[in-house]
């Protein structure tokens, strides 16, 4: 009797896993169009249903380590908007392992991808950005930040599920722009849902944001005062800000606050605000807005050109055949970021840094970077939001250096790190993709930024 029970075990057990590595096989990319014939590591990507009465799915790409993926951490990144793709800005124009050169058809390797760190997890959220979709349109005008925190848990869960070999593997999660708000609530779900789970199937660790939105009032404050002493705005636009938008919200600021915004964006004249000393690139038929939903007033965008490849890349039918997406035929094209999800963005917290706070208090590694020639979501405003966690400090301000190179500058809390990259913009890694690259490393092994002696 005992042997028949365990043979129905083992059979039972037996079709689980083989129906698991079926499932991972069938979202296996196997060849990319354009890409470069040295690849030594493997990709997968397709959809994972969240919601399966509303026919809401999510859209993802894996790229694993080239070496031992099997013994590396697994690092979620999300791009922000609200609507905003991270296939389109984290995996193809900072740190996946392909960017799309000029003719938009084909890639090449990025020397400093993250993926020779770690195993990387792209994903599209909320629905509607991307490839990522719902069967029920009203979903799509009743997004916020809640609901898509929500989503990307189950995204997570079910995902597990399909790729088991990364359940209890070091998890992290990173993003940019407003997944400083996805990235913080997306960690307190996971946080609270792991308590009193001795050994959790998702080994959460900890996250890290750059140029992050955090905290309405902080984020005002400090970027007025980057657009003054960078000379970008009068002094009467200035006093105004100060005067009008403080009292308010970014997510819906009064028509005083707005004029006054408008007022500083025409003072700014023809620069790039996410890259204030970067020529911008010359076509203006795409332009980023990663902050479009949450800055409204902010016409203008980061553009090297980019984002225009990847929207020839991403349309090519044989692309999305390779990568398993638009299975559906959307009845849209792809594109960078959604002309409907941030416009109708309902739900914004002001702060997130009661969830820091909490966090920290739990003891996750907690990593914040900034670029300091960014005007969107300047240093300036981090750093007012960091200070005021009032958290100790364990390690004063001080430059770190690469090749003995100033990289830019840090300084270590007690449960916190700030590091910030000179001379990068909005995007860290596509600015100074090998600097980034030293801070994904450090933020890893939680080790201090290098110094002059190392």
């Amino acid at each position: 009797m005992e042997n028949t029970k365990f043979g129905c075990f083992f059979l039972v057990f037996l079709g689980i896993f083989s129906a698991t590595l079926a499932n991972q096989e069938k979202d296996r990319i196997t060849w990319l169009p354009g890409q470069p014939e040295n690849v030594n590591f493997a990709q997968y990507s397709g959809y994972v249903t969240v919601d399966k009465s509303a026919g809401k799915a999510l859209f993802y790409w894996l790229t694993e380590s080239p070496s031992n993926p099997e013994s590396k951490p697994l690092l979620l990144w999300l791009n922000g908007g609200p609507g905003c793709s991270s296939v389109a800005y984290g995996a193809a124009e900072e740190i996946g392992p392909f960017h799309i050169k000029n003719d938009g058809k084909s890639l090449y390797l990025n020397k400093y991808s993250w993926n020779k760190e770690a195993n990387l997890l792209f994903l599209e959220s909320p629905v509607g950005v991307g490839f990522s979709y719902s069967n029920r349109s009203s979903d799509l005008y009743a997004l916020g930040d809640s609901r898509t925190a929500k989503d990307a848990y189950k995204f997570l869960v079910k995902w597990f599920n399909r790729f088991p070999q990364y359940k209890h593997r070091e998890f992290y999660i990173a993003g940019e722009s407003y997944a400083g708000h996805y990235v913080p609530q997306l960690s307190q779900l996971i946080y609270r849902r792991n308590k009193g789970i001795a050994k959790p199937e998702i080994n959460f660790k900890g996250f890290m944001v750059g140029n992050a939105v955090t905290d309405d009032y902080y984020d005002y404050i400090g970027t007025f005062e980057y657009w003054w002493t960078h000379g970008l705005i009068s002094d009467s636009t200035y006093k105004s800000l100060k005067t009008a938008c403080l009292a308010g919200s970014s997510q819906h600021p009064s028509i005083v606050c707005n004029t006054a915004l408008e007022m500083a964006d025409s003072e700014f004249g023809n620069i790039d605000p996410y890259s204030i000393y970067t020529r911008p690139c010359n076509s203006t038929a795409s332009m980023k807005r990663s902050l479009r939903g949450r800055y409204p007033w902010m016409t203008r965008a980061y553009d090297p050109c980019t984002e225009r490849y990847s929207n020839q890349y991403f349309n090519l039918p044989e692309v999305q055949l390779a990568m398993h997406a638009n299975v559906t035929k959307l009845p849209y094209p792809w594109s960078t970021c959604s002309d409907i999800v941030g416009t109708y963005w309902s739900d914004s917290p002001q702060s997130m840094l009661p969830i820091y706070r909490e966090l920290i208090a739990a003891g996750l590694k907690i990593w914040v970077f900034s670029g300091d020639t960014d005007a969107v979501v300047p240093i300036t405003a981090t750093r007012y939001s960091i200070d005021a966690l009032r958290l100790p400090t364990v390690n004063n301000w001080s430059p770190w250096y690469d090749n003995g190179r100033v990289g830019g500058w840090s300084q270590e809390y007690k449960g916190l790190t700030y590091v910030t990259i000179t001379g990068a913009g909005h995007e860290v890694p596509l600015h100074r993709p090998r600097q980034a690259f030293i801070l994904f490393n450090h933020f890893l092994k939680d080790r201090s930024m290098p110094s002059r002696s190392r």
